[in-house]
């Protein structure tokens, strides 16, 4: 199965089109726009996670830090 490539960096990901502007921040690797804060966030974009899912399964999760 061959997949799209990830669109330019400086397009969101489709997820930060859904949330709050105040959750949305850069990914964690390429730095583009996505939903990173609050409920439902993550560190990384979707073109990001899934070669993290791949290396590390589907229960690839961000852990937060805070209490």
């Amino acid at each position: 199965m061959t997949s799209t490539p990830p669109p330019p960096v400086n397009e969101p990901d489709p997820s930060a089109l859904v949330c709050l502007g105040t959750q949305v921040g850069p990914c964690a690797t390429c730095q583009r726009k996505t939903h990173k804060y609050g409920r439902g966030g993550s560190p990384l974009c979707q073109w990001c996670m899934a070669p993290a899912m791949e290396a590390w399964g589907t229960t690839v999760r961000h852990t937060s830090t805070r209490p």
